[in-house]
């Protein structure tokens, strides 16, 4: 496992009015379409991964300023205290276009630039077929982008910097997993992130009078709970979290990987 930085500055990446602007080195850098997707698709794997001493930076690309019920000062607000409920090192609202989300080259520069400003060795990002069109434009976007921003010629102001990985997280569509993360011990911590957006779930204490949608109705989070569950039925734990890599995964010793402690999850 990579070793974590823990929000340690280190070489500039370019000049601001002046001023010398350095790289904030993350180890995690998890972009969202919009604010409240990564707290519902892998804020427990984002909080067991602050946990193991890794520093996570939380990125929303729009403001959500589409959204049927709350408002854009209220999202960014819940924004905050979900970030801080899963122990985010950053978290950051681009304010890209709701609703028209895409990799046109004024957006990839936006984020290929954010990319070369955290310096993250892992990038999580939606998958990319999705009900919704911003998170499927937000997977191509995000993709593209980390691949830009590895080249030396793109945007040669900043240092280039290319990800490890993009691990794919699940959204409305699901698929069949590289892996699943163990997130029994970090759940909770997910459905209090998940709460903190009382403008948009269930929330029985809420009496704003505004219409109901389809994930305000208390049995949307019945149903993460219960996909948590079903998730982690497959790897002999309580909660699980899936994700997709699309390259192919090195492993070196089967046997250990494979081991005693490792069949025993599943008897």
């Amino acid at each position: 496992m990579f070793q974590g930085f823990r929000n340690r500055r280190e070489t500039a990446i370019g000049r601001e009015n002046g001023c010398e602007v350095k790289p904030l080195q993350v180890d995690v850098l998890a972009f969202g379409a919009h604010p409240d997707d990564l707290e519902l698709t892998c804020g427990g794997t984002l909080a067991k991964f602050e946990r193991q001493g890794y520093a996570v930076a939380m990125l929303a690309l729009t403001a959500g300023e589409l959204s049927t019920r709350g408002s854009v000062e209220i999202r960014a607000r819940e924004f905050a205290a979900a970030a801080a409920i899963l122990g985010a090192a950053h978290h950051r609202i681009l304010n890209l276009p709701d609703g028209d989300l895409g990799p046109d080259p004024a957006q990839k520069l936006v984020v290929a630039r954010v990319i070369r400003e955290y310096r993250p060795k892992l990038v999580l990002a939606p998958y990319w077929k999705d009900r919704h069109p911003d998170h499927a434009n937000a997977s191509r976007l995000v993709t593209e982008a980390s691949f830009v921003a590895g080249l030396a010629r793109y945007d040669p102001a900043t240092p280039s910097h290319r990800p490890r990985r993009i691990l794919y997280y699940a959204s409305r569509y699901e698929f069949h997993p590289s892996f699943i993360v163990d997130v029994s011990e970090t759940h909770d911590l997910k459905m209090q992130a998940i709460r903190a957006y009382r403008s948009q779930f269930y929330d029985e204490r809420n009496e704003q009078d505004e219409p109901e949608t389809n994930i305000s109705h208390p049995g949307f989070l019945e149903a993460i709970i219960a996909r948590g569950k079903q998730y982690g039925s497959y790897v002999g734990v309580t909660y699980g979290e899936p994700f997709l890599v699309r390259e192919p995964l090195r492993l070196d010793d089967p046997v250990e990987f494979f081991g005693e402690e490792y069949r025993r999850s599943f008897l």
